[in-house]
């Protein structure tokens, strides 16, 4: 088993003298406290979203060492009866060591799932934990069915949201001064964020990393869980024929797709991406869009907005020096396209993000 960042004895569930926060502290300079991430697990849960959250914030990250500026996160697994084997889905039981006094405590906290959308019933001790954290100034996130909790607590009200697209309707339905938009992978309203289903999950918990500790962590994250670095989050949750058929002949798209990042300060447009792909442009339109769930130009923005990052992450370039860089033909264009990808302009993500910028 995969070593694992977790704090604390088990919780009891009851309120408790609190405890010292863990602190992470080096020599000649002041300690800093650990970012507490903890996630909700239940009865007859399915494993896969809870995993992506131990995986991301709960494994002991060696290969960070020298690109932390912070302190790497504590996870607690928590739960409303901690000490209780919970049985999930696949024949297998997990026991929780941490209470929902600790959940409330916590500075990030994840609902990856509620036991049954369709029930309508969520545990009134969740709901009261959500409202005690995120009236203390806790980020919240939910992954999937999770969203039903966060609206249950009203922590949605008036505000964009999502949840798996099965459950959209669900959702909508049931907790109308929600704005549930079914189509993208998350929704990030700063201090409450919502995914939709499982891989989702992966996309969301990275976007967490990348707001805390810059582009490189999160691709050296990424890395180690063997996915794509970045994905817009407003890209689309359904993707027709993701599985495709083994084919004898060259894989064009994903030619293309590779050709594309090794060339992403050129100009990048549908017919030079078909020509790489060896297809016609109308074909290749329709099999990049039905394969990757997105156009083929807004993926090449999506990636030229991701190659920006660590580069403004470094001191070295202007603003408008990145942007030729990556291949946006103006700075204005690439401020419009980064905001819109990561709700918040080039300068303010060098102010929080940069190292050494003034």
């Amino acid at each position: 088993m995969a070593e694992q960042n977790v704090e604390g004895p088990v919780g009891t569930g009851t309120a408790t003298a609190p405890r010292p926060r863990p602190v992470a502290v080096a020599i000649g300079r002041r300690p800093e406290p650990v970012h507490d991430v903890a996630v909700y697990a239940f009865e007859g849960m399915a494993p896969f979203e809870l995993g992506v959250v131990v995986e991301v914030f709960g494994l002991a990250r060696p290969e960070l060492a020298g690109l932390l500026a912070t302190p790497w996160y504590g996870l607690k697994v928590c739960a409303d009866r901690p000490g209780t084997a919970l049985d999930a889905v696949g024949g297998f039981s997990l026991t929780a060591r941490h209470g929902l006094d600790e959940l409330a405590a916590a500075d990030t906290v994840v609902v990856p799932g509620v036991p049954n959308a369709f029930g309508g019933v969520v545990s009134p001790g969740l709901v009261r934990a959500l409202r005690t954290a995120h009236e203390r100034g806790a980020r919240i996130v939910s992954i999937c069915s999770g969203a039903f909790a966060l609206a249950a607590a009203g922590l949605l009200d008036g505000r964009d949201a999502t949840t798996h697209w099965r459950y959209a309707e669900l959702l909508q339905r049931r907790h109308p001064a929600v704005r549930v938009n079914p189509d993208v992978l998350y929704v990030d309203n700063g201090d409450v964020l919502t995914s939709a289903g499982s891989a989702a999950g992966i996309d969301l918990c990275l976007h967490l990393v990348r707001r805390d500790h810059g582009a490189k962590v999160a691709n050296a994250v990424a890395r180690r869980f063997v996915v794509a670095p970045h994905r817009d989050g407003g890209q689309a949750q359904f993707i027709e024929a993701a599985v495709r058929p083994v084919e004898e002949e060259d894989d064009g798209i994903a030619r293309s797709m590779q050709w594309a990042l090794d060339h992403l300060s050129v100009p990048l447009t549908v017919p030079v991406l078909a020509r790489a792909a060896r297809m016609s442009d109308r074909s290749y339109l329709r099999h990049f869009t039905a394969r990757n769930g997105t156009s083929p130009m807004r993926w090449v923005i999506t990636q030229r907005i991701a190659a920006s990052l660590p580069l403004l992450e470094s001191p070295d370039g202007t603003v408008e020096e990145i942007a030729a860089a990556v291949g946006f033909e103006s700075s204005a264009t690439f401020r419009h396209h980064f905001g819109r990808v990561m709700r918040t302009s080039p300068t303010a993500y060098r102010r929080s993000f940069g190292r050494g910028v003034a």
